[in-house]
């Protein structure tokens, strides 16, 4: 069944809760609406009517991650004419536990009316992944109901909503709530209104899910019971620029602080949900990118994060979960997961060639970016246990390099970060058979061998030399196989398949290799030179597969889409890399697209020309808020600066190039190196000026 759309729903989300609603705040039943918390939907109808009429909607509002607002009209009512004098106002906020709502009625008639409001609720306790799939079960039976409260409990969540009597703004007076249940099993709440003339009613609605079993539950490594987070550790970021960068970051870093999630088995760790609305549990992949493109913003998530996955670090060889010592896991769920095989993804599913890596570089970033050695020290025993998967386990048949392959049958076919089916094919649109050597997994290898050897040197351990000779081994290999060409130039392919043959497409994936250490210099000017190319740059991005291929898609979820947290790492290692320009590009264009999207960039979106004046397309069934593409936005503000932090070696360098000029005059507040503020600022020629207290020395270069 098509996985339910999603661009056109309203999302107010604070993790582990997510409400999903039509635009004029509407619950209706039968598609993917809802409150959903902890891979259930507590709620799938909430309707309001007044005199059994639902209101027309006239216009909405975002105001922040988890609060919105909904207003209507009362046709019908009030004075006559072809003007509305009775609104329907709605505030939604999301919280933890469940959700809040103020259901207001204001009247601005010359005469008073009389009304009846009802609101209409059900549950249908449905599991997220039936949810996913387009199901549509029946409703729950109602647990408990009386006047002003009604209960639906499952196996191992009860969840409550609760009405207020009304009350006039202009007097103490109250409106009654009463209680009924309709034919449908529905939960009806009412309430006879009497609103005089210039008045306003309003009443308030509570949902709360609770664990069923709350006091004696056992907190495992795939509880779905997550608990919610204050945030990410995060101070008030404060950008003045550009009005739509300025609106792109303050959206977004609100976005990433309501997908702050705890460990419940140590709270105190931190971590981002992946994404809303299927995602609010922990990834290795996503949770450890999101963590990395944010450390500009401070190191508390990265500690949360590291400490969070290196909990569950795997300890045996297991070809079910895909569990191997040392290895980083792909995704929990509190059950199997329809995706994959018969059967589905395990619970606690280790499926995944590249989270290992992404972890020992996130360990080694933090370090740099100021995480105290402590808190390193503490972690370097998971480390040490990461690089032995990584130069041992990873290299299934032995030929030096990491790959991968579904050895359960119930597994992912493809596990880096493009892993639907169709994402690993040729030119002329033939699939690769496995198993399969992702030009990405390799460089973040690479990365990660040299930083592991960086800590383990820095902290007295052994392995350093062996690491550094096995990353050279590994760049001299790759350099003599994975490089190809087509008519606009050479670039690494995108894979080996199993037969070990180049798969000669040109993806996006080309920007995860900047940076890493893999390429000489030489090498990365032709990646950057191909990433500029037509094909790649869509004008709003860098799109996932060349449109030059076979199997082009704009809307393919990885064969021509553009997924901003994608375009944003090709920007970071184009800048790293030294290629500013492309890098500007690539970031002008996702910025483009900002407005198109509230400024909530998604999951992903098509890959449209913007170079022929094609319109910006959603991608119908991308997530929002995501992320790691919420943590695209940090990324310009990185790039556009030039930070380049070094806190074991005492500096710090902030070294903005003229291609970002554009975005000049740039001034970015509530940056943290070593624990410290840092305030950066370019002037509109080019002038930098850093003001600070971290022990580092800065390194300034005026353009």
């Amino acid at each position: 069944m098509p996985q339910p759309f999603l661009h056109e729903l309203i999302s107010c989300v604070h993790a582990p809760a997510v409400v999903l609603s039509d635009q004029d705040g509407q619950i209706r039943p039968g598609g993917v609406q809802g409150i959903l918390l902890n891979d259930r939907r507590a709620l799938s109808t909430l309707l309001v009517d007044v005199n059994g009429v639902e209101p027309t909607p006239v216009g909405h509002a975002l105001h922040d991650a988890g609060t919105a607002r909904f207003v209507s009209v009362a046709r019908g009512l009030g004075d006559p004419g072809a003007d509305s004098t009775v609104r329907v106002e709605r505030e939604r906020r999301a919280n933890p536990d469940g959700i809040e709502e103020d259901l207001t009625l204001v009247n601005v008639a010359r005469t008073a009316v009389d009304c009846t409001v009802r609101v209409r609720a059900g549950s249908d306790l449905a599991a997220m992944d039936d949810v996913r799939r387009g199901g549509r079960p029946d409703l729950a039976p109602l647990a408990a109901a009386g006047s002003g409260t009604c209960a639906w409990a499952g196996e191992d969540v009860r969840v409550t909503l609760t009405a207020a009597d009304g009350v006039g703004a202009e007097s103490d007076e109250r409106t009654p709530v009463t209680y009924e249940t309709d034919a449908e099993g529905h939960a009806v709440f009412a309430w006879r209104v009497r609103l005089p003339a210039r008045t306003r009613w309003s009443t308030t609605l509570r949902l709360t899910v609770e664990r069923a079993s709350a006091g004696t539950a056992t907190v495992t490594a795939t509880s779905a019971f997550l608990p919610a987070a204050d945030g990410p550790g995060w101070s008030e970021v404060d950008v003045s620029g550009p009005a739509e960068l300025v609106r792109l970051v303050d959206r977004s870093v609100e976005d990433l602080a309501a997908l702050a999630l705890a460990d419940p088995m140590a709270p105190g760790d931190v971590f981002l949900a992946a994404g809303s609305p299927w995602f609010f549990t922990l990834f290795g992949r996503d949770s450890l990118w999101a963590a990395r493109l944010t450390l500009p913003l401070g190191t508390d998530l990265a500690r949360g994060t590291l400490h969070t996955l290196a909990r569950r670090q795997g300890t045996r060889l297991d070809p079910d979960t895909a569990e191997a010592p040392g290895k980083i896991l792909h995704e929990v769920r509190q059950d199997a997961l329809a995706v994959g095989g018969p059967g589905g993804l395990p619970p606690l599913y280790f499926g995944t060639i590249d989270a290992t890596a992404l972890w020992i570089s996130l360990l080694h970033d933090a370090w740099r970016w100021g995480m105290p050695a402590a808190e390193v020290a503490d972690l370097l025993d998971p480390l040490e246990a990461a690089l032995g998967w990584l130069t041992g386990d990873a290299d299934a048949d032995g030929d030096g390099f990491l790959e991968y392959i579904d050895e359960s049958g119930h597994g992912l076919a493809n596990q880096g970060w493009k892993d639907s089916n169709d994402s690993i094919q040729f030119p002329d649109g033939t699939i690769a058979d496995p198993s399969i050597a992702l030009s990405e997994a390799q460089a973040y290898a690479h990365e990660a061998a040299i930083g592991g050897a960086a800590l383990l040197e820095a902290f007295g351990r052994p392995g350093a030399e062996r690491l550094r000779d096995w990353a050279e081994a590994m760049r001299e290999r790759f350099r003599t196989t994975f490089w190809v060409s087509d008519r606009r130039g050479s670039f690494p392919a995108i894979a080996l398949d199993g037969a070990k043959r180049p798969v000669d497409t040109a993806t996006s994936n080309l920007g995860h290799l900047l940076g890493t250490g893999l390429l000489n210099p030489e090498e990365s000017a032709r990646v950057a030179a191909r990433m500029a190319e037509s094909d790649l740059d869509s004008g709003y991005g860098l799109r996932t597969m060349s449109a030059d291929a076979a199997g082009f898609n704009p809307l393919g979820y990885h064969s021509g889409s553009v997924w901003p947290h994608d375009t944003a790492i090709g920007v970071l290692g184009l800048s790293r890399a030294g290629h500013h320009r492309v890098a500007a590009s690539l970031a002008s264009g996702l910025l483009r697209t900002a407005p198109d999207f509230a400024y909530r960039l998604p999951e992903l979106f098509a890959g449209t020309d913007a170079h022929a004046g094609d319109a910006v397309l959603a991608y119908p069934a991308s997530c929002r808020p995501q992320a790691w593409s919420a943590a695209a936005a940090v990324v310009m503000l990185t790039a556009a600066l030039g930070l380049e932090p070094d806190v074991p070696g005492g500096t710090l360098r902030v070294a903005p190039a003229a291609d970002f000029a554009a975005w000049w005059p740039l001034r970015v507040s509530g940056l943290r190196v070593a624990g410290h503020p840092v305030t950066v600022a370019v002037d509109a020629n080019g002038q930098v000026e850093v003001q600070t207290s971290a022990p580092v020395k800065v390194e300034t270069r005026n353009v």
